[in-house]
């Protein structure tokens, strides 16, 4: 994606710092609301962050009070007139958005500074990491209007399970910061002040600690096992195994650890 463009992007942000991209949902008059643009240019700025050799870890955060507060009611009422193409077609893009954030090669860490609702709960909810103020509210409160946590039910049976992807999904029940932290869908719960900082230090970690190709081949991995039978999952963790101890960053990593040297991988 050309840099004009991204610099042209109306409702979302991209920047790097430190080597950190920083991926800003910037409609804080309209609770930084999901339309059909703004996951246009989510799926944009995520993949310019993807290619960005500067970045090696992503931060998806947002201005204002609260994190999102689910699709725009502009939005949900121009749904109205949709017919099932249309519906398909819209309900794809956002699948895809999701999809990307999912099987992204770098890290993608949520900056939850208020309420991740609806749709905006389930951006939260593909984080790899989540960090979260106590006083955010989480909720997947489709149903309550008759619609549907669909897209997002393929991902949050992964990451917390059937029991209680059952319990949000079908009460639609707003939980806290405190309980989505026991149900996991948050890591860390960090008071306003520090949310910044904090997120800023646990990024700079990864990008100094850890080598970006480990992380890259981790979370595919990640993401490909649970649909692989057991024996297939074992050959193909084998597999990625072998490959690995061939590469470039393993033979650096193993070299340092044997000559008892610290190494810094962001070089």
């Amino acid at each position: 994606m050309p840099t004009e463009e991204l610099e042209a992007l109306r409702y979302i942000r991209y920047e790097c710092r430190d080597a950190i991209g920083y991926v800003t949902l910037n409609r804080p008059d309209k609770r930084n609301a999901l339309s059909s643009d703004m996951v246009s240019e989510l799926k944009q700025a995520f993949a310019f962050a993807e290619e960005d050799d500067l970045c090696k870890v992503i931060v998806l955060r947002a201005e204002g009070k609260v994190f999102c507060a689910g699709a725009d009611l502009a939005y949900i009422q121009e749904l109205q007139g949709f017919g099932y193409t249309d519906n398909l077609a819209d309900s794809t893009h956002l699948m895809q958005l999701f999809h990307q954030i999912y099987t992204l090669n770098k890290v993608v860490i949520g900056q939850v500074q208020g309420h991740a609702l609806a749709g905006g709960c389930g951006l939260a909810t593909i984080c790899d990491f989540a960090f979260a103020v106590p006083e955010a509210k989480f909720g997947y409160t489709e149903v309550k209007i008759g619609f549907l946590p669909a897209i997002v039910s393929v991902f949050l049976l992964r990451k917390i399970g059937e029991a209680r992807t059952k319990q949000l999904l079908l009460t639609g029940d707003i939980i806290n910061a405190q309980q989505a932290a026991d149900f996991g869908l948050v890591n860390f719960l960090v008071p306003q002040e520090e949310l910044a900082d904090q997120v800023y230090q646990f990024a700079r970690r990864l990008c100094v600690e850890n080598s970006a190709q480990s992380m890259e081949i981790t979370k595919e991995m990640l993401a490909r096992i649970p649909e692989m039978p057991l024996e297939d999952s074992l050959r193909y963790a084998a597999h990625m195994n072998a490959e690995a101890r061939g590469s470039l960053d393993c033979r650096r990593g193993i070299a340092a650890f044997l000559n008892k040297e610290k190494i810094t991988w962001e070089n």
